[in-house]
């Protein structure tokens, strides 16, 4: 088989002991790493037709892959006006000024990533926002994409004119008099209003979710753990894919949801593996919960407005025997569980399933926001994978508790936040991600925020616990080698060894020698997928 790819001049990072391998190039062939060695014995490996780049002194490391993200939603969610940088509702209301002036006539406007913080001890609803959405049929994402503010019009286009009852935890907030507040809170709500909306085309779907996936390979993405397959996500990656134009790896688990009969959990075991050269269904996407930040997470304990008490599953028994037919068929779970009673109880449904026997099967839980001691340890003993997302901590969350999420907390259980290090050091795998569209992709930001914990937009602002920071080769192997182990693909992913996939992340210098703070500005100077160059800096 021909060599079609060949780096020269390479300073080749282990992430495993954090050392520089003594080679210093590689050849790829059929898509895998063929030979290691020295520039002269790999160059003669190459012919007419391969591609061989000289790095002159660049750090190679395996392809870095976000073990959380949501492609597909998160082009279409970020199409619309960036509240992110909003940090107060003045600049919020200014932002929408400018929008609503922008819109023809009767066009929907949409917003995403506001921050709840912005209303401070208010409610979170839209009336804060008249006059600027007077008239206008408005969907604001909060940044938790679990709620949204719909505008009063939006709401009249919808038909949405009182509370809903759904097989989920889900709610249409009313005031006292059971008028909406415009607050919808998990996707069975958010659902009613945005079916009133204009739906953009296959077309522009696609090419928003190309773009998108091209941007995140030229942030140094080789791969991401896709948590949804909604809507025409999979047919969109089968469409880009045949094309040639799918730049990452993607892993996907789509939902099962409160409500799944016999039918649908089998429909979901039918699906695994499934997919195309670069895309594969594996493993299934349970929530257990919501977020804190809107009252919806499950906690053992009711957060200061006496919310967040209950399981996103009406009868958490049926998840956990959902889990067990999974686990028996030799299906991955991942279960996003923010609140501690709802980590608790994943892991409890895990501990029956392993107990009732089946195959070895690799679970995860996603995202563990708050956890007391007793938790941590079982992450452990049940080879149950820790999915957190760093970015969430610093951006979200303030080192004084003031925020929102600390403040519904208290002060004990906002101590607990985002325990990284805790789990490290008890011996459970923990995997990076960003979660996108909640936090930024590019993954040099996730590794500095889970060494800093400070937010990235003011480093100069206090880190909020930083007793839980990873050194840079933890961050790294989160992204890397722990990746990989999660999806059962540590033979053939992960490292720089001769048979491994040739998913190459390509840097100007080493990511375990730039500090925190610059990390996220380090260039990345190449991007490599399955053997082809995905991303390739103008200096190379």
């Amino acid at each position: 088989m021909r060599t079609s790819l060949v780096l020269l001049s390479a300073r080749l990072l282990d992430p495993v002991t954090g050392r520089f391998l003594p080679e210093t190039a590689l050849a790829v062939s059929g898509g895998r790493t063929a030979a290691l060695g020295g520039d002269r014995e790999i160059r003669a490996l190459a012919d007419a037709s391969t591609t061989v780049i000289d790095l002159r002194g660049a750090v190679v490391t395996p392809g870095l892959v976000d073990g959380h993200l949501h492609p597909v939603s998160g082009a279409e969610l970020t199409h619309g006006l960036d509240l992110s940088g909003c940090t107060d509702l003045a600049g919020v209301r200014e932002a929408l000024a400018g929008e609503v002036r922008r819109l023809t006539p009767g066009a929907w406007l949409h917003a995403w990533g506001l921050d709840p913080n912005v209303f401070g001890d208010a409610p979170v609803e839209s009336a804060a926002l008249s006059p600027v959405l007077d008239g206008v049929p408005a969907l604001l994402q909060l940044f938790d994409a679990h709620s949204m503010l719909a505008s009063p019009r939006a709401l009249e286009l919808a038909g949405v004119d009182g509370p809903r009852t759904f097989d989920q935890a889900a709610e249409v907030v009313c005031d006292a008099a059971g008028r909406p507040t415009g607050l919808l809170l998990e996707d069975a709500a958010c659902e009613l209003v945005e079916r009133a909306a204009p739906r953009p085309t296959r077309e522009e779907s696609r090419d928003r979710l190309a773009a998108a996936l091209r941007s995140m390979a030229a942030a140094g993405l080789t791969g991401g753990h896709a948590m949804d397959a909604n809507g025409d996500s999979l047919a969109l990656y089968a469409e880009l894919d045949a094309a040639g134009d799918l730049p990452l790896r993607l892993r996907v688990a789509p939902w099962c949801q409160p409500g799944a009969d016999a039918d649908a959990v089998r429909e979901l075991i039918g699906q695994q593996g499934t997919g195309g050269t670069l895309w594969r269904t594996a493993g299934v996407k349970l929530f257990m919960d919501g977020t804190i930040d809107n009252g919806t997470a499950w906690l053992e304990r009711p957060d200061c407005h006496g919310e967040s008490t209950h399981a996103f599953w009406p009868d958490p028994e049926v998840y956990t025997r959902v889990i067990g037919e999974l686990h028996r068929a030799g299906v991955p779970t991942a279960t996003h569980a923010i609140g501690d009673a709802a980590v608790r109880h994943a892991l409890d449904s895990v501990a029956k399933a392993r107990t009732a026997g089946g195959p070895a099967v690799r679970h995860r839980i996603e995202h563990i926001e708050t956890v007391p001691d007793d938790t941590v340890a079982r992450f452990a003993e049940l080879g149950v994978v820790a999915s957190m997302q760093p970015t969430h901590c610093c951006d979200f969350t303030r080192a004084d508790h003031t925020d929102n999420w600390s403040r519904r907390l208290g002060e004990e259980r906002a101590s607990r936040a985002w325990r990284c290090r805790d789990l490290w050091d008890a011996g459970a795998r923990v995997v990076l991600g960003s979660d996108w569209p909640i936090a930024p992709f590019p993954p040099l930001g996730v590794m500095a925020g889970a060494r800093h914990r400070r937010p990235g937009r003011d480093l100069t602002q206090p880190p909020h616990g930083p007793g839980q920071a990873l050194t840079a080769l933890e961050a790294l192997q989160g992204m890397t080698v722990n990746a990989a182990w999660a999806a059962g693909e540590e033979h053939e992913a992960g490292r720089l060894a001769v048979g491994h996939r040739a998913d190459f992340t390509v840097f100007a210098d080493s990511p375990l020698t730039t500090s925190a703070v610059e990390l996220p500005d380090l260039p990345v100077l190449l991007t490599v997928v399955d053997g082809r160059p995905t991303h390739r800096d103008a200096s190379l």
